[in-house]
């Protein structure tokens, strides 16, 4: 297991992520300019303009002063990177009003991830703890966005397979925030940030 995520975290391995990573963006940024260029959902342009930001910070990230060996770790890391990806605009909508809700997700994605800066990472890794912006009311604000848009993005854009896109992602952040956390609790630094912040998603709840 562990030999399998030295695999991953290899130099070739990274580079074929963001190959693969580079792929599906164009994709997603196609489909979604596209759909805002037949109806003028703006909403799609900055729900897309989120996933390009969070795409871009993966590129220029800090070097990581230790990463989880967890080949667990490292799939959820890459299932739930991925899996925004393939969402795809659809003409059924259960709530269209839910456009503003995607579009508050969005924003509180960007704040998010300018919050957390070079700091951001696929896997779980001792990076510079980040405990400003967002990171002073929820512990993960990045994933509690993800959330927000994405079930924002299902009550506007419903289909099978956008359904079945959500439940994954869902899953998968959950599960990957949880062994996220235990690895990071290992800095008594985290530990004493996570007695601060008490909430990881939504304050009052979770």
């Amino acid at each position: 297991m562990e030999t399998f995520a030295n695999l991953l975290a290899s130099r070739r391995a990274s580079l074929l992520t963001g190959i693969a990573m580079a792929c599906l963006w164009g994709i997603f940024a196609s489909a979604h300019v596209l759909a805002f260029l037949r109806g003028g959902d703006w909403s799609y342009l900055l729900f897309c303009g989120a996933e390009t930001l969070a795409a871009l910070f993966f590129i220029v990230r800090s070097p990581p002063v230790s990463v989880s060996a967890d080949s667990r770790d490292w799939l959820l890391a890459i299932g739930a990177t991925f899996a925004p990806f393939f969402f795809a605009p659809s003409d059924m909508a259960i709530w269209p009003g839910a456009r503003y809700l995607l579009a508050i997700g969005s924003l509180l994605q960007m704040a998010g991830l300018l919050s957390l800066n070079r700091s951001f990472g696929l896997v779980a890794a001792q990076r510079t703890i980040k405990t400003g912006g967002m990171y002073r009311l929820v512990r993960h604000p990045v994933y509690a966005s993800y959330l927000v848009s994405s079930s924002a993005y299902l009550l506007t854009n419903a289909s099978p397979s956008n359904g079945v896109v959500y439940t994954l992602a869902m899953l998968m952040l959950v599960a990957r925030l949880l062994r996220e956390e235990r690895f990071l609790a290992a800095d008594v630094r985290y530990r004493v940030y996570m007695r601060q912040v008490k909430y990881r998603l939504l304050p009052l709840i979770f």
